[in-house]
């Protein structure tokens, strides 16, 4: 019965096709590490946000003299409410976690240089829409850090030249955050995961089109590559395991670890807390922010520690394939990256005075210094390698993949002549 329905659906659309093509005998490169895992958790944890999101929006009220109030009815009254919550808030910092670890794969394999630009750039935009996301959700539960969270990043946009001030009120629909805020702000927090479904589905195809990168660097030959079921299904799966105990550790045994306690108090307008910090993944940014004494200066700042990473492609324009692995230099340069983005994180979290004023305006000079660094010191490593050669891992990669593509020529030819043979001689054949 399943396989004539099946056979019915074929007939009228290559569903059976589809799958094939894009998913069962997809052709992955067979050297693949768990780093190319995290793509797939993170579709795994938007499915967990979208499904979660939907069964809070059942019972949430946009309301500012009932949104907290909501929040505790699906802790206290809603069957396995508190279940879906902590699902939804933990799946919030899982999302961002893994987002930034398939970011720091793609940057230390070097998996954005070509023919990767246009897929390097829509998982960017995924980011931004992922930010947006998170910070207009961040608002929802009405607590007191929610609350001003949101009043000190909506007034950040009053910086805008000319008409900052029509800004801000545009983005609160009013003059202060309040109803008209929560309830514009929930409207677009539901609606941008569908967008986000939409981004996925446009990265996916800007996948498939240029085909997976791998740890080498270099395109490999078909015959290096292997169907992505069962070999790469079995390995997601697995890697899904992994990741399955670690959430569910913080989601049934400390589910408030990303929660601040300050947003378990309703928000009050009149009191404002003595530190504002916003969650875990904004807190790089915000510490960038107040490096700079200039408001307009540190959101400037801000919006280009993100955007900066849309020229990676240019910026580095070394030829040598496998990012960091065959490249010292530029592995030095990530490795120090990565500690200053904790660094940022640490120093974002703290109150700006003494010595954390300092260190965030060294380790934001760091940030933004190794990206003007790069296209000097890429140029250096591939006049490096011009001179002195490639690794030899990398060299003999490379002449493997060049042998058999000669072998393939060769083969190719040989058909060809055999078939021109064929014709002729059933030309002759005819005409005799």
């Amino acid at each position: 019965m399943i396989k004539k329905v099946f056979s019915w659906v074929d007939e009228r659309f290559p569903l059976d096709e589809m799958i094939k093509h894009e998913l069962t005998e997809y052709p992955v490169p067979r050297n693949l590490n768990y780093m190319w895992s995290f793509g797939f958790l993170a579709m795994f944890v938007l499915v967990v946000q979208l499904l979660s999101g939907i069964f809070l929006a059942m019972h949430y009220k946009a309301d500012v003299g009932m949104a907290f109030d909501s929040i505790q009815h699906i802790m206290r009254d809603v069957n396995y409410g508190w279940l879906i919550r902590y699902l939804h808030s933990t799946g919030a910092s899982a999302f961002f976690a893994l987002i930034f670890i398939h970011i720091g794969r793609t940057l230390y394999y070097g998996s954005y240089r070509r023919p990767r630009e246009l897929l390097w750039w829509t998982g960017l935009v995924l980011l931004l829409l992922l930010m947006a996301t998170a910070f207009m959700g961040y608002l929802l539960p009405w607590g007191q850090m929610s609350f001003w969270g949101a009043q000190v990043i909506t007034a950040l946009f009053g910086v805008t030249p000319f008409i900052g001030e029509e800004v801000v009120i545009w983005l609160r629909g009013d003059f202060v955050v309040g109803d008209a805020t929560l309830t514009r702000f929930f409207a677009l927090h539901y609606l941008f995961p569908f967008i986000i479904c939409a981004a996925v589905a446009i990265h996916l195809v800007a996948l498939h089109w240029v085909k997976s990168s791998n740890p080498s660097g270099i395109t490999l030959h078909a015959k290096d590559n292997i169907p992505f079921h069962p070999y790469f299904t079995i390995k997601d799966l697995f890697g899904l395991g992994v990741f399955m105990i670690i959430f569910c550790g913080f989601v049934f045994f400390a589910p408030e670890f990303w929660i601040m306690p300050e947003n378990n108090v309703p928000a009050d307008p009149m009191v404002t807390p003595p530190h504002i910090v916003p969650e875990w993944y904004f807190l790089p940014f915000y510490a960038i922010l107040r490096s700079i004494p200039d408001p307009l200066g540190g959101v400037v700042a801000m919006a280009m520690s993100i955007l900066i990473f849309l020229a990676m492609p240019w910026l580095d324009r070394s030829n040598v394939p496998g990012g960091a692995k065959f490249r010292p230099g530029y592995r030095i340069m990530i490795y120090v990256w990565f500690l200053d983005l904790m660094l940022l994180g640490y120093l974002g979290a703290q109150a700006p005075e003494g010595i954390y004023i300092l260190l965030g305006r060294i380790a934001t000079f760091i940030y933004f210094g190794l990206f003007l660094m790069l296209p000097f010191i890429s140029r250096r490593e591939e006049r490096r390698s011009r001179v002195q050669g490639l690794p030899r891992e990398a060299e003999r990669l490379i002449r493997e993949e060049q042998e058999e593509l000669l072998r393939s020529e060769h083969y190719l030819r040989r058909e060809n002549d055999q078939k021109e043979l064929k014709d002729i001689r059933k030309r002759l054949e005819d005409e005799s």
